[in-house]
């Protein structure tokens, strides 16, 4: 099982494509967190279509990397990914939150194939990522973690427990995107709860520190794509994002965390991402 060899049109149109479903599906259920949504896309195409080790026709082939999705609640973005993909048909976006879909408002790895544990309730998925990577060491298996938390989401103590005993454990096949846009419910992160100096905390925690534009794709698909052989710390990379990138109503707003949209808010959104 190899890698993708993408190039970096190929990530920007997978990017537009993946904001594109996610605010169809948002629109369409009048329920979803579509400024997360526009956050995360980039560093989603750049993993799926550039970095991640994957076979959709078998989702759970041992030599697989593995994704977690802790901010779970962002299931727009990331079901689109996986449609993209090919782990799920793009005509089932259609039935996002609808009775019945497997496609949740939090993803459900007993339903939706590639998806590696069940996250919504924030600081989960850290502490299973953490958990898979110590089961590679152990059984000497090479597949890498990855893990995109969301910046508000730092704010649960469970990631620090996990992220002290990944350093701990020199945990070097992991590593953690912060999808930093600095809003969550509400307020700002730094006005809620701070978090900065982020990149001291992680390092203090035993972690090497990247910090980057997480819409740059070929920044992302450097950092992402380094190799670990000789590494011998697990990675976070703070992805600097603007929440609702690429809709000009949306961006730096903190009510489209989970914002409703209307039938103008669609058609203006769409517009601006038709190319």
């Amino acid at each position: 099982m190899s890698r993708p060899d993408s190039s970096i049109d190929l990530i920007r149109e997978k990017a537009r494509l993946i904001r594109r479903a996610a605010l169809t599906m948002d629109f369409n259920a009048q329920l979803g967190h579509p400024g997360g949504d526009m956050s995360v896309s980039d560093i989603l195409a750049a993993l799926y279509f550039g970095v991640l080790r994957y076979d959709p026709a078998n989702p759970t082939a041992p030599d697989r990397d593995r994704f977690v999705m802790s901010k779970g609640h962002c299931t727009g973005a990331f079901y689109a990914a996986l449609a993209e993909a090919g782990f799920i048909p793009s005509s089932e976006l259609e039935t996002y939150m609808g009775p019945l879909s497997r496609l949740n408002g939090h993803p459900n790895r007993n339903h939706v194939p590639g998806v590696e544990t069940n996250t919504g309730p924030l600081g989960h998925g850290l502490p299973v990522a953490v958990g898979i990577t110590v089961a590679g060491q152990i059984s000497g298996a090479d597949y890498r973690v990855f893990v995109v938390t969301g910046d508000g989401e730092l704010q649960e103590g469970s990631n620090w427990e996990a992220a002290m005993f990944a350093g701990h454990r020199q945990a070097r096949n992991l590593t953690v995107i912060v999808d930093r846009n600095r809003l969550q419910q509400g307020a700002g992160t730094e006005e809620t709860n701070r978090l900065d100096p982020l990149d001291d905390k992680w390092r203090a925690f035993g972690w090497d520190v990247a910090e980057v534009d997480g819409h740059d794709h070929a920044t992302l698909l450097q950092v992402l794509g380094e190799p670990t052989a000789g590494r011998d710390k697990p990675l976070c990379v703070i992805a600097n994002t603007i929440k609702g990138r690429g809709v000009s109503f949306m961006e730096g707003e903190v009510s489209w965390h989970h914002g409703v949209l209307n039938q103008q808010h669609y058609d203006t959104a769409m517009a601006e991402l038709a190319a």
